[in-house]
């Protein structure tokens, strides 16, 4: 036993252990996953961070030695949201046929976004820095985190809200949008993309291929959107 202690105690000093549990979590999320039917309660990524979370409480790891192994993959977090330009030249004529409607949608859901959110978390008194924090909830990691920042906030929290944003949007898009009857794809992947970035994105694509690229359209320019509204919002507030 003490031998064994030990090797674990070695094997978690190197980066590529949690590299490999992060992926393994995936792997083993993303089978379930699928044996559920792509079920929407049973997403990848929220099980992923169950699995991931469940190893390193088990063996006292602290964030700071995962994210040490765990970085490759936040570094992909770019290039991945970069690949979303290739659904989007496939279906480029749909997408330029969709342009103005997308146009109205990207206003009204922006605005909507970072207003509702921060008009609640201001209602029940809360301090200025979850304000702040909350504000960009709906924009992809790394943009929301640098509007954070750049309004005194903490970035760390709002990388935990967008997460906590993008799960609960992958969850409740398939079913919200067959209860409001929406079966326009491009509707309901512009939705779920504006609303709940690259976790909402994945979930779409695995619905429909148009869906996922509306999705991925609307990442973008919501974070162009978002990024110029949080400060105006912000700057009303003060």
């Amino acid at each position: 036993m003490p031998e064994d202690f030990a090797l674990w105690v070695y094997l978690t000093q190197g980066p590529l252990l949690w590299l490999t549990v992060t992926l393994g979590a995936y792997a083993v999320a993303d089978w379930l996953s699928l044996r559920a039917g792509r079920h929407p309660l049973v997403n990848p990524v929220l099980l992923s961070v169950v699995l991931v979370g469940g190893v390193l409480v088990a063996s006292g790891t602290d964030y700071a030695t995962y994210f040490t192994g765990a970085q490759f993959i936040h570094f992909l977090l770019g290039p991945a949201t970069v690949a979303l330009a290739l659904p989007l030249w496939e279906h480029r004529a749909l997408v330029a046929k969709s342009a103005l409607p997308m146009l109205a949608a990207l206003v009204a859901g922006s605005v909507v976004a970072a207003v509702s959110a921060v008009a609640v978390v201001w209602a029940f008194g809360a301090p200025e820095g979850v304000v702040v924090a909350i504000a960009p909830k709906s924009v992809t990691a790394g943009v929301a985190m640098s509007i954070t920042e750049a309004q005194g906030g903490d970035p760390a929290l709002t990388a935990v809200l967008v997460i906590l944003t993008g799960i609960i949007g992958a969850l409740v898009v398939t079913p919200l949008m067959n209860a409001l009857g929406i079966r326009d794809y491009r509707a309901r992947g512009f939705a779920v993309g504006l609303a709940s970035h690259g976790i909402g994105t994945a979930r779409a694509f695995q619905v429909d291929p148009v869906a996922g690229t509306f999705a991925g359209i609307a990442i973008g320019l919501n974070a162009v959107m978002t990024a110029v509204i949080v400060p105006v919002l912000l700057g009303m507030m003060r």
